[in-house]
């Protein structure tokens, strides 16, 4: 739940239902518009509500932009808990944990373009909300690569590894233009998984 934007609706079954549905409209105007030149009205039509309910999920359309931030953010810490078993300590949990990430910015590349597209219309404070959640998810990044690497690694490399396994997920989205031209998705991870690898002094992965 998005702490940063109150709503008077008591059913959180709900709650998250509409600011999914909202969050859906959102990005696609957004995408196609831009923050500034999108209505909140458009948002409740794009969403498949009206505008009065629209008000009972969100106070002004700036929430809109949390709302996006915490879907990823959410979408991520559930795929990392389902590959992760966090008992046991294997390069593969690394490989999976990766190759989970990356079909997740695969499947959500409008939604994260928006969010670094349009953050700069956020208030301050805001602005360092969205940059927690990415801090956030960077170190759910870092706990896999701790725990799944046969030797310690110094916590400013382990933080450098983590940031580039980010980047590299979401520059299938920023690059898609030219990404997708040369790979699949499937590929493109291959690739990085086998760049990660080496980087790392790992054995190779089994194909």
């Amino acid at each position: 739940m998005v702490k940063n934007v109150p709503t008077s609706i008591k059913d959180q079954f709900l709650i998250e239902k509409r600011r999914n549905q909202m969050v859906k409209g959102a990005v696609t105007l957004f995408k196609a518009k831009g923050f500034h030149r999108t209505t909140t009205r458009e948002i409740a039509e794009a969403s498949g509500f009206s505008i009065g309910t629209l008000y009972e999920y969100i106070r002004k359309k700036e929430d809109v932009l949390f709302l996006v931030c915490d879907y990823i953010y959410e979408r991520v810490k559930e795929r990392m808990g389902q590959v992760l078993d966090m008992e046991k300590k294997s390069v593969d949990c690394l490989s999976d944990a990766v190759r989970s990430y990356f079909r997740l910015m695969d499947e959500m590349q409008d939604e994260v373009l928006v969010m670094y597209q349009e953050v700069k219309a956020l208030s301050r404070d805001a602005q360092e909300y969205v940059l927690q959640k990415e801090r956030d998810m960077v170190h759910m990044l870092e706990v896999v690569i701790g725990n799944s690497l046969p030797y310690s690694i110094a916590e400013k490399d382990l933080k450098l590894v983590a940031n580039n396994i980010f980047v590299h997920g979401q520059m299938w989205g920023f690059r898609r233009w030219l990404m997708q031209k040369e790979f699949t998705i499937e590929e493109y991870t291959d690739k990085q998984i086998d760049l990660l690898f080496q980087s790392l002094n790992l054995p190779e992965r089994s194909s």
